[in-house]
């Protein structure tokens, strides 16, 4: 995998670029800022770009909008943002187009290298990789009338399986449920979230979310 990566902490950073050596990806580049990721982006054509939301010079949004910008301009580019927070409202303009080769991680997520590692996998195959604290906590609201409080225990788990990314199989292998029970939930889900005409791995995890966020 041919990775570029624009992170300021050098920490954090020179951690990664080793990492990924170590596994066996090329870093094409390794940036402090978003300024010239757009440049860097245009000329070596990575598989996947990791970038830090907070960005130099105002520590902001750089990084998200630079992330945003890529996706519109080279959607067969994968992307991958980091951030300290959660930060729902990132978390959605990342997402606003659509769910394919994208990814949103708290940093703390970096330290467990296997996850990570997992995450760019996914996000290289054309899936998604979405923080399983930021799925929680939008699954968790349950303000009346939701139609989330209508969800089963059940139902609710394979719902945040599919928002974090996971195929129908490895929602199965993680909640040790079969595949046909993870299908038989989800199409409970989506009637219950009134999301039946959605078609596409992707696009039911981008119309889960959108919901969510609404």
């Amino acid at each position: 995998m041919r990775v570029i990566l624009a992170e300021d902490s050098t920490l954090l950073r020179e951690g990664l670029v080793r990492l990924l050596a170590e596994e066996g990806h090329e870093v094409l580049a390794a940036l402090g800022d978003a300024v010239t990721l757009l440049k860097e982006v245009e000329e070596r054509r990575p598989d996947v770009v990791v970038v830090d939301i907070r960005m130099p010079p105002t520590h902001t949004d750089e990084g998200l909008r630079a992330a945003v910008e890529i996706r519109e301009r080279r959607p067969e580019v994968g992307v991958l943002v980091l951030s300290q927070h959660i930060e729902r409202h990132y978390a959605a303009k990342l997402l606003a187009s659509n769910a394919e080769r994208v990814g949103y991680l708290l940093k703390d997520r970096v330290a467990q290298v296997e996850e990570f590692l997992d995450a760019l996998e996914r996000i290289h195959a054309g899936g998604a990789a979405i923080d399983p604290e930021v799925v929680r906590q939008l699954v968790v609201r349950t303000t009346h009338g939701d139609p989330l409080a209508r969800l089963t225990p059940r139902e609710r788990t394979v719902l945040e399986a599919l928002a974090e990314g996971h195929t129908n199989a490895a929602i199965a292998q993680k909640l040790h449920i079969s595949l046909s029970s993870v299908e038989k939930n989800l199409n409970a889900v989506f009637d219950k979230l009134e999301l039946t005409h959605t078609t596409g791995y992707s696009r039911r995890i981008l119309a889960v979310l959108r919901y969510l966020e609404s």
